[in-house]
């Protein structure tokens, strides 16, 4: 499954053929050397690596490994081989290692602020259409747990699947009926009338969606243990901490993906 998106990553900027390379290339060899412009957290190499061995022959001198920090004006990456291959493969390695880099980091600094408690953070299907696989592995680089990974691996009744259904108890009574009790229930609620109906319908994970910091911990003291206690909504750094409250399980924030930044970098070539 990655190797064929890669090929369709690389497509997508190849088309019918690199005009300039397949103009300039006259069967040059040269290093290629991808240096960090910004400090961060790194995640995406294997992928980045793997980019330019789809279209040849290269050859891995050096490359740091994903998970760990690295400094403005660090090497990252070091391949030798034919210089177009390099040249083909540059911008849509860089754009996977940048992308998901600034995932690892982005995820890393809400971690970091999450330190000294046990609540998990989670990531959310706010993902970039084709990149939900290196984005969420960006996520777990940077500290993070993945949330769902799709429709199809777990329960979540939310505000639609309420109003198709008339409430939250006859969403959870539809999904009983039709979907396998091996998969866990969780439910989305606005209110602590909604907690209350989820706690007597016997959910697996509450999901206290919007709530104040002091909503959560009325919502908790309802909860008392018996399921787990998930908060979203709106999450940044600035309020995370806001939310670590004790009896919550975890907290998700679509802010880890979709508010992340590409990480500066740039590929240098040497002909040798």
């Amino acid at each position: 499954m990655v190797e064929r998106q890669l090929l369709r990553f690389l497509e997508e900027d190849l088309g019918h053929g690199d005009l300039t390379t397949e103009g300039v290339f006259r069967g040059e060899f040269a290093r290629a050397v991808i240096l960090a412009k910004e400090e961060g957290i790194l995640a995406g190499m294997p992928f980045c690596i793997k980019v330019f061995e789809l279209l040849g022959a290269v050859k891995l001198l050096e490359a740091k490994g994903d998970g760990c920090s690295f400094s403005k004006g660090e090497v990252l990456l070091v391949l030798e081989g034919p210089a177009d291959v390099l040249l083909k493969a540059e911008r849509t390695a860089l754009n996977l290692l940048e992308r998901l880099s600034g995932v690892a980091t982005q995820t890393n600094r809400f971690v970091k602020a999450l330190e000294g408690t046990n609540i998990r953070l989670l990531d959310t299907r706010k993902t970039t259409p084709g990149l939900r696989y290196f984005e969420k592995y960006a996520v777990r680089i940077g500290g993070g747990t993945n949330h769902r990974f799709a429709l199809y691996d777990m329960v979540l009744i939310k505000d639609n699947h309420k109003a198709i259904a008339g409430g939250l108890r006859e969403a959870i009574r539809r999904v009983r009926e039709r979907v396998s009790p091996v998969y866990r229930i969780e439910v989305e609620v606005e209110s602590l009338k909604e907690v209350e109906e989820a706690l007597s319908e016997g959910v697996d994970i509450i999901m206290l969606d919007n709530f104040t910091p002091e909503l959560v911990r009325e919502a908790v003291r309802l909860i008392g243990g018996k399921a787990l206690v998930e908060v979203s909504g709106n999450i940044s750094l600035d309020n995370i901490r806001d939310y670590a409250i004790e009896g919550v399980d975890f907290i998700s924030a679509g802010a880890i993906i979709h508010s992340a930044r590409f990480l500066d970098m740039s590929m240098k070539l040497f002909r040798i």
